[in-house]
């Protein structure tokens, strides 16, 4: 016969209190449910120069770079030089100008989809956004054409003197 305190212990079921659990997941799930419907993140691929396309011999293509330093815009080809020289005016650059002058460039070298930005350390994180947004669209809102969608960046080459 088995005693008495191994029976009431076997007929004894534990209540299981997940008041509280259910509490925080009606007010955490609506909650996670709205805010992830604001967030909405955007991405763009950029290019790096690998050692490979380093060592390839310089061709006769335009190679686009748009120089950004901290008073000026520079459209320049690699081989040839400056192109174009846009002043910044207190701190803001004129990207309706430089979106302009690389609609022509576009027009003379329709295949042409690369452009290198060059950047001094001191531009901002705001100024490369609108700058490479600049360079991938056109300026007219109707048709959005694609003016240079493939974009690299680097550091822009010290200035001479």
């Amino acid at each position: 016969m088995t005693p008495r305190w191994r029976r009431t212990r076997r007929g004894q079921v534990a209540e299981l209190n997940i008041t509280a659990f259910m509490n925080l997941m009606v007010v955490l799930v609506p909650f996670l449910l709205i805010t992830a419907v604001f967030s909405r993140i955007t991405i763009l691929e950029l290019n790096l120069p690998t050692n490979a396309q380093a060592g390839k011999s310089p061709q006769r293509t335009l190679q686009l770079e748009v120089i950004v330093r901290a008073n000026e815009l520079v459209v320049a080809d690699r081989s040839s030089g400056p192109l174009k020289r846009l002043k910044a005016q207190a701190g803001i650059y004129p990207l309706a100008e430089l979106t302009s002058y690389l609609e022509k460039v576009k027009q003379r070298f329709p295949n042409k989809q690369d452009i290198t930005l060059l950047l001094e350390p001191s531009v901002s994180y705001d100024a490369l956004v609108q700058i490479m947004d600049a360079v991938r669209l056109d300026a007219n809102e109707t048709a959005r054409a694609v003016l240079f969608p493939q974009i690299s960046i680097g550091d822009a080459p010290r200035r001479a003197g």
